[in-house]
Protein backbone atom coordinates (compact mmCIF):
# COMPACT_ATOMS: atom_id res chain seq x y z
CA UNK A 1 0.00 0.00 0.00
CA UNK A 2 1.36 3.41 -0.94
CA UNK A 3 1.85 6.08 1.70
CA UNK A 4 -0.99 8.45 0.81
CA UNK A 5 -3.10 10.46 3.25
CA UNK A 6 -6.48 8.77 3.75
CA UNK A 7 -8.29 12.09 4.15
CA UNK A 8 -6.77 14.60 1.71
CA UNK A 9 -4.74 12.37 -0.62
CA UNK A 10 -1.36 13.97 0.05
CA UNK A 11 1.46 11.95 -1.47
CA UNK A 12 5.22 12.33 -1.92
CA UNK A 13 6.35 15.21 -4.12
CA UNK A 14 9.29 14.86 -6.49
CA UNK A 15 11.68 17.48 -7.75
CA UNK A 16 15.31 18.41 -8.11
CA UNK A 17 17.83 19.13 -5.37
CA UNK A 18 19.98 22.01 -6.63
CA UNK A 19 23.53 22.33 -5.38
CA UNK A 20 25.60 25.51 -5.32
CA UNK A 21 26.80 24.73 -8.86
CA UNK A 22 23.14 24.21 -9.88
CA UNK A 23 23.70 20.51 -10.50
CA UNK A 24 20.30 18.78 -10.43
CA UNK A 25 19.78 15.49 -8.62
CA UNK A 26 16.38 13.95 -7.99
CA UNK A 27 14.87 14.30 -4.55
CA UNK A 28 11.65 13.30 -2.83
CA UNK A 29 9.67 15.34 -0.28
CA UNK A 30 7.52 13.13 1.95
CA UNK A 31 4.42 14.39 3.76
CA UNK A 32 4.27 13.87 7.53
CA UNK A 33 2.08 10.75 7.58
CA UNK A 34 1.20 8.84 10.73
CA UNK A 35 -0.44 5.43 10.92
CA UNK A 36 -3.48 5.87 13.18
CA UNK A 37 -6.62 3.95 14.06
CA UNK A 38 -9.61 5.86 12.70
CA UNK A 39 -13.33 5.44 13.22
CA UNK A 40 -15.22 4.83 9.98
CA UNK A 41 -18.88 4.24 10.73
CA UNK A 42 -19.24 1.39 13.23
CA UNK A 43 -15.81 -0.07 12.39
CA UNK A 44 -12.26 0.98 13.13
CA UNK A 45 -9.39 0.71 10.69
CA UNK A 46 -5.74 1.68 10.46
CA UNK A 47 -4.82 4.26 7.86
CA UNK A 48 -2.06 6.70 6.96
CA UNK A 49 -3.20 10.23 7.85
CA UNK A 50 -1.15 13.43 7.52
CA UNK A 51 -0.64 15.49 10.64
CA UNK A 52 -2.41 18.52 9.17
CA UNK A 53 -5.59 16.43 8.80
CA UNK A 54 -5.19 15.13 12.36
CA UNK A 55 -4.83 18.67 13.71
CA UNK A 56 -7.86 19.88 11.73
CA UNK A 57 -9.99 16.91 12.97
CA UNK A 58 -10.75 15.82 9.40
CA UNK A 59 -10.72 12.22 10.65
CA UNK A 60 -11.95 10.89 13.97
CA UNK A 61 -9.46 8.79 15.88
CA UNK A 62 -10.86 5.54 17.26
CA UNK A 63 -11.19 5.22 21.00
CA UNK A 64 -8.99 2.51 22.45
CA UNK A 65 -11.07 -0.10 24.23
CA UNK A 66 -9.32 -1.43 27.34
CA UNK A 67 -8.82 -5.19 27.55
CA UNK A 68 -11.14 -6.98 29.97
CA UNK A 69 -9.55 -7.82 33.32
CA UNK A 70 -9.69 -11.49 34.29
CA UNK A 71 -11.26 -12.15 37.68
CA UNK A 72 -9.02 -13.85 40.20
CA UNK A 73 -10.42 -16.57 42.45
Amino acid sequence: MAKVCYSCGKRPDFGNARSHSLRATRRRRNPNLQKVRIQEGPTTKRAWVCTSCLKAFKVTKAQRVPAPVAESA
